[in-house]
């Protein structure tokens, strides 16, 4: 079986597939119409096709022969962003835009399930193509608790992410933690309003805020190891009507990312440390406040015969001397489907400046080598080849 020769018959589909959903972003739980397509796709395909989480879909695909199960994930949800790459399939859904390149993977999914479909004869077990709504925030799990990890029990899950910041042709596969823990939080700062000539009569906000900001900063270079990566980053401030009004209050949100196991329980205690110093600077300034933390995803940790295997396979596509080391902050809920299933996830260069593919992911001039997507069929379908092979 000829496995690049199928996937080059195929490319022009492939990328007018990933066009396709460029131009049609959702946002996650609303992404109706890319359901749409996947399951007619998946259907035409002659798979078994279920609707779960909402606006999520999963393709069973059994082989002709006994085996385990291998899942297979990509994800389809977009970004609240309004695209500013030049490009012909630009975003026609105003204020919505995918920079993350989960185009790719939806159309790479797709694909590879065209062409194992095609050849189930081949496989030793079966293949459930997880279609997977609202990464950007916690989707994974809705689908774990509807039961996509049963009927047939799934003995292993592989799962792409194209990366720009890794050139096309390269791959990184690495076991061990290889993403990062993300949770959400806010923080309402409760002060006492006043007129901005008489501030001793008030307790400012906003000034707690900024002292709030400086200080957590300081949890990750002073009270946890360098060697226990930790991100406290604040993106959000709100607070205030007018120049000359001392607010009430002031809202502060934001995200909390770490590179290791364990939670709120790690030894780390970085949600601890962060309320720790956030109430000695309200006592200190005689203001109040309200926390809350919101957990997305935990770490992704790949397992190490999983990674390894997987390596093997990459190795074989673009060369061992094309496989490169890469470890991120970024989250991602595919964690959500490893707890107790030996899996990994990995990533495919898709960054190129010569055809201005070179932005980092969440920008608005996002966008991606097509040439990736190729890459990202081969390794979905000699994968699932491999893994569903006699011998395993």
């Amino acid at each position: 079986m000829d496995v690049k020769a199928l996937v080059s018959n195929l490319k022009e589909e492939l990328i007018n597939l990933r066009r396709d959903f460029h131009k049609y972003p959702e946002l996650g739980f609303q992404e109706f119409r890319t359901q749409r397509v996947v399951e007619e796709y998946l259907k035409q395909c002659g798979l078994e096709v279920e609707k779960m989480a909402k606006t999520g879909v999963v393709g069973l695909l059994k082989g002709d022969n006994p085996g385990p199960t291998l899942l297979l994930r990509g994800d389809m949800d977009a970004l609240p962003m309004t695209e500013e790459a030049d490009v012909p399939y630009k975003s026609l859904n105003e204020g919505v835009m995918h920079s993350c390149a989960h185009d790719g993977h939806v159309a790479m999914l797709l694909v590879a399930a065209k062409i194992l479909s095609s050849n189930k004869d081949m496989l030793h077990g079966n293949v459930k193509f997880v279609f997977q709504p609202n990464e950007e925030d916690a989707g994974a799990k809705f689908m774990v608790e509807e039961g996509v990890l049963q009927n047939p029990t799934v003995d292993a899950c592989a799962a792409i992410h194209l990366w720009t910041p890794i050139e096309v042709g390269k791959i990184s596969v690495s076991e061990g933690a290889v993403m990062g823990a993300h949770e959400n939080f806010k923080v309402k700062i409760k002060g006492k309003g006043g007129h901005s000539s008489s501030p001793h009569n008030a307790i400012d906000p906003v000034l707690i805020a900024s002292q709030v900001i400086v200080a957590t900063q300081a949890i990750t270079t002073k009270e946890i190891n360098a060697l226990k990566p930790t991100v406290i980053n604040f993106s959000m401030i709100h607070g205030g009507t007018a120049p000359n009004i001392i607010p009430e209050e002031v809202e502060l949100q934001g995200t909390l990312r770490y590179l290791y196991e364990g939670g709120p329980d790690t030894p780390e205690k970085p949600r601890k440390r962060m309320e720790r110093i956030i109430a000695g600077i309200c006592e200190t300034f005689g203001a109040s406040y309200e926390m809350e933390f919101i957990p997305c995803n935990f770490p992704v940790v790949n397992d190490a015969k999983m990674a390894g295997f997987v390596k093997g396979i990459a190795a074989s596509i673009v060369g061992q001397e094309n496989i490169v080391p890469y470890v991120t902050m970024a989250g991602e809920d595919f964690s959500e489907f490893t707890i107790g299933i030996p899996s990994t996830l990995y990533f495919v260069g898709a960054g190129n400046e010569a055809k201005d593919a070179h932005y980092p992911h969440h920008h608005p001039k996002f966008n991606i080598d097509e040439d990736s997507l190729s890459i990202g069929v081969e390794m979905h379908v000699r994968t699932a080849l491999e893994y569903l092979s006699p011998k395993k």
